[in-house]
């Protein structure tokens, strides 16, 4: 149940990531009200998995996922750079948010 509720703070948290950029700056009520649901929804999911995750692993893997997420959200959403340096760094943080998983087993 731990690694289910480190996904929904996983996926708020990208939803927190991209309604940061869409709420320009908070000036569009809506989008910051989305973005204030959204980051009370990730600490809430990760304190839950964070009852049986090592702090080291559940912190990586939410903040690894989060990252992973808003990048290419923001490539495939917002036209941003796809290049394949950048796509490289993705793919090494996807490689360690997924040897920390086996890690902890």
């Amino acid at each position: 149940m731990a690694w289910l509720h480190l996904l929904f703070a996983s996926a708020a948290e990208i939803v927190w990531a991209y309604t940061l950029k869409a709420s320009d700056g908070f000036t569009k009520p809506l989008m910051a009200a989305f973005n204030v649901a959204a980051l009370l929804a990730a600490v809430w999911f990760l304190v839950q998995a964070m009852r049986t995750l090592p702090l080291g692993t559940a912190y990586a893997v939410w903040t690894g996922i989060g990252v992973v997420g808003a990048a290419v959200l923001g490539i495939i959403v917002l036209g941003e750079s796809a290049s394949p340096l950048r796509l490289s760094a993705i793919a090494l943080i996807v490689t360690g948010v997924v040897m920390l998983k086996f890690a902890e087993g």
